[in-house]
C-alpha cells in the first residue's frame, strides 16, 4: 500500500512567519500610536498639561493678553503674545491659552502689527509652561496659519472659569471704583485707590528690598536691577561692590530726598550695585549712550539712562506709579511724566514716550508681578496698577 506524505512546515519556518506577522502587527500599532502623538492638541488640552513638555496647539486667536488674567481684543499694545482658545468667541481667560510670540514670528503673528488675526486659526509648536503666571505656550518653533482638522475640545480638562466680569484678581476689590474708566477718570480713581499705604523709614527699606527683590533661584541674594546680578542680601551698604537703595524716580526730581513719603516708597526703590547706581544718578530716561560697566545691555549718556532690555518695563511702570501716587497731596511734590530729558529738580521725569514704548516692549513677569504681590501684602499695603493693568498706561497717557 502506497501511503502519501504529508509536507508540514518545519517548526523554524512557523516560528518566523509568526514573528514577521507580530513585527508588522506592532509596526502598525507604533505608526498609529505615533500619528496620534503627532496630532496637535486642543487648548483645553494644552492647559492641563503645563509640565514643560513640547508640542503643537492649535486655537482660534482672541487677542493679546497683557496680565494674568487680561486679554485685550482691540487696541492691541505688542506683538508680543497671543491668547488662543477651542473656539473662536471664547470670553473666559481661564479657557485661553498664552502663546509667546518671539522675535522670529512677530511681523507675522504679531496682533499690533496684524489685529486682522483676531479670530484665525492658529497652530503653534513650542513649550508648555506658564506665561504671564498663566497656562502658555513659550518659545515656539513653528507658527503658522490654520490648523488642518480641527482638534475635539476635552471639555473636562477645562479649568474652572474665572468669576463673570473678572479681568482681573482684584478687579471685583481693590480696582472695583476704577475698572472701566480711561483718561482723567481712571488716573483719579487710581490715585485714590493706591495712595491708601503703610509708609515705611529709609531704614526699614533695606529689609523691604530683601524681600521684595530676593533672587528665586537662591532665597540668600536679591537680584540688581540694572546689572541683574544675583548678589547676597547681606552686602547692601556704601562699600565698593556693595549694593544700595536706587530710586528710580530720582529723588532730585521733586527734591523729596529720603524721608518718609515718596523717598522710602518701595515701588520704586531697587537694589543696585553702588557704582552703577552713581552712573544712574539723577539721569531721566531715554535710549542710547556709551555702555555701562557692571551693567551689561544698559547704556548712559550726558543726559539720560537706558536699562537692559529685561528691566525696560519694570521702570516704565514704577515711573507711572509715582505719578499717579503723588498728586501734590501730604506735603509732597505733583510728579509728572514729560518728554524731557533736562528736567533738572523739577518734579518731572522723562522721557514719556519712551517709557510708554518699553511697557509694550517688556511686559511683566513673574519676578514683577510677584515684587508688586509682597509689597501689598507685607510692607505698602498698596499695589503698582500698572503691573497689574500694563494696558492702563495706554487708557491714561496715550
Amino acid at each position: 500500500m502506497n501511503t502519501k506524505s504529508i509536507t508540514r512546515p518545519r517548526s523554524g519556518r512557523l516560528v518566523t512567519a509568526l514573528a514577521l506577522a507580530a513585527t508588522l502587527a506592532t509596526s502598525v500599532a507604533v505608526a498609529a500610536t505615533s500619528a496620534s502623538a503627532a496630532a496637535p492638541l486642543t487648548v483645553a488640552q494644552s492647559l492641563a498639561a503645563q509640565d514643560g513638555r513640547t508640542a503643537t496647539v492649535t486655537g482660534y486667536v482672541i487677542g493679546q493678553p497683557t496680565a494674568t488674567s487680561t486679554v485685550i481684543t482691540s487696541g492691541y499694545t505688542a506683538d508680543t503674545a497671543i491668547a488662543l482658545a477651542d473656539t473662536a468667541t471664547e470670553t473666559s481667560t481661564s479657557r485661553m491659552l498664552y502663546v509667546q510670540v518671539t522675535a522670529a514670528y512677530r511681523d507675522t503673528f504679531g496682533l499690533l502689527s496684524n489685529p486682522s488675526l483676531r479670530g484665525k486659526q492658529v497652530t503653534a509648536t513650542g513649550t508648555l509652561t506658564a506665561y504671564f503666571s498663566h497656562g502658555g505656550l513659550k518659545s515656539p518653533t513653528a507658527m503658522s496659519l490654520g490648523g488642518g482638522s480641527t482638534p475635539t475640545p476635552t471639555g473636562s480638562a477645562t479649568p474652572t472659569p474665572a468669576p463673570t466680569g473678572s479681568t482681573g484678581p482684584y478687579d471685583q476689590t481693590y480696582y472695583a471704583s476704577a475698572v472701566g474708566k480711561t483718561g482723567s477718570a481712571l488716573r483719579n480713581s487710581l490715585h485714590s485707590i493706591i495712595k491708601t499705604q503703610t509708609k515705611l523709614t529709609y531704614d526699614q527699606v533695606w529689609e523691604a528690598l530683601k524681600d521684595t527683590d530676593q533672587d528665586p533661584g537662591n532665597a540668600n541674594n536679591v537680584i540688581l536691577i540694572y546689572s541683574g546680578r544675583s548678589q547676597s542680601k547681606t552686602t547692601n551698604g556704601g562699600g565698593v561692590n556693595d549694593w544700595n537703595r536706587e530710586h528710580v524716580w530720582a529723588k532730585s526730581h521733586g527734591d523729596f530726598g529720603t524721608a518718609t513719603g515718596p523717598g522710602t516708597d518701595v515701588h520704586h526703590l531697587r537694589p543696585e550695585d553702588v557704582s552703577v547706581n552713581s552712573s544712574r544718578g539723577n539721569k531721566d530716561f531715554d535710549t542710547g549712550g556709551s555702555a555701562v560697566s557692571e551693567a551689561p545691555g544698559s547704556y548712559t549718556d550726558a543726559d539720560s539712562f537706558e536699562p537692559r532690555n529685561a528691566v525696560k518695563g519694570d521702570v516704565a511702570r514704577m515711573i507711572m506709579y509715582m505719578a499717579i501716587r503723588y498728586e501734590g497731596e501730604d506735603g509732597w511734590p505733583n510728579l509728572e511724566m514729560n518728554n524731557s530729558v533736562a528736567n533738572g529738580s523739577a518734579p518731572y521725569l522723562g522721557r514719556l514716550s519712551v517709557l510708554l514704548q518699553w511697557n509694550r516692549q517688556d511686559p511683566p513677569d513673574a519676578f514683577e508681578q510677584r515684587r508688586n504681590q509682597r509689597i501689598y501684602e507685607r510692607w505698602q499695603g498698596n499695589r503698582n496698577p500698572f503691573v497689574d493693568h500694563p494696558e492702563w498706561a495706554t487708557a491714561i497717557w496715550g
